[in-house]
């Protein structure tokens, strides 16, 4: 589905991203994992339109993307979710929901004088789908509540959500276990499975949780300055010599090695 070719991002003589290639398959859920500083999210950030590239090229389904504005990538169904929850704190999480979809009559002022009756109609469509998304996520608990007051983990699944009000297709997730205590991520990673297996969403999911990973993930890419390492099974990422290493830290690299003797 998604295609990187040789991508460079450089912030003056900072490589963040150094030549990295990589192919993100449909209906995988693919794992990005490696040190802080490794150029993961300036990775994401190039894909789904937000920094241009240096150089290099990035392809959807075949199709040159390289450069494009968000919302164009959007209506390509080409989202991306944030290491900090971007919800609208004062709004309920029913309400963040329904904002999602572009193009709602209520937008223009000619409806808003004129098309109240297709306003009203279209805003209970959307009340009706938003609530099959929060009982997909097993929060219609909290359709009412102030998105400002929910904790981190729900706050994800908040943002997991909004990738279900429109037709995604591949959702770039960003740290989604950054904050989140153990339950509420094991929700979370059953929410991503089922959208993978019941409605074919493909992930690409930059974690730190080598758990959180070793569960959801094949196959997993590492990046270490700018470039790609190593792909392959969670079960293999982990016994690669290079990834303990770059990865996990010389020390335990060592450790490994006294133990094995």
């Amino acid at each position: 589905m998604i295609t990187v070719e040789n991508l460079h991002r450089h912030f003056g003589g900072f490589h963040a991203v150094d030549g990295a290639s990589l192919r993100i398959e449909t209906g995988s859920i693919t794992g990005l994992i490696g040190p802080n500083g490794a150029g993961k999210t300036t990775l994401f950030n190039v894909i789904a339109g937000r920094l241009p590239p240096t150089s290099g090229r990035v392809t959807m389904d075949g199709e040159d993307i390289t450069g494009l504005p968000p919302h164009e990538l959007f209506h390509k169904g080409l989202l991306r979710t944030f290491q900090i929850a971007h919800e609208f704190s004062s709004m309920t999480v029913r309400e963040n929901l329904m904002m999602v979809p572009e193009g709602q009559h209520g937008e223009t002022l000619w409806n808003a004088w004129f098309g109240r009756g297709k306003i009203a109609a279209q805003e209970r469509e959307l009340a009706k789908k938003a609530d099959e998304v929060l009982e997909f996520l097993t929060i219609s608990h909290l359709a009412d509540e102030r998105a400002g007051n929910l904790s981190g983990g729900q706050k994800k699944l908040l943002e997991l959500g909004r990738t279900m009000m429109v037709d995604a297709k591949i959702v770039f997730l960003d740290e989604v276990g950054a904050g989140v205590n153990r339950t509420l991520l094991n929700t979370i990673g059953d929410a991503i499975i089922r959208l993978n297996k019941e409605r074919g969403y493909t992930f690409c999911v930059i974690e730190h949780d080598m758990d959180f990973i070793g569960r959801l993930c094949d196959p997993v890419i590492v990046m270490a300055e700018g470039k790609v390492l190593a792909e392959g099974s969670a079960d293999n990422i982990m016994k690669n010599e290079a990834v303990i290493e770059a990865y996990l830290g010389t020390g335990l690299k060592n450790k490994t090695v006294g133990e094995t003797a």
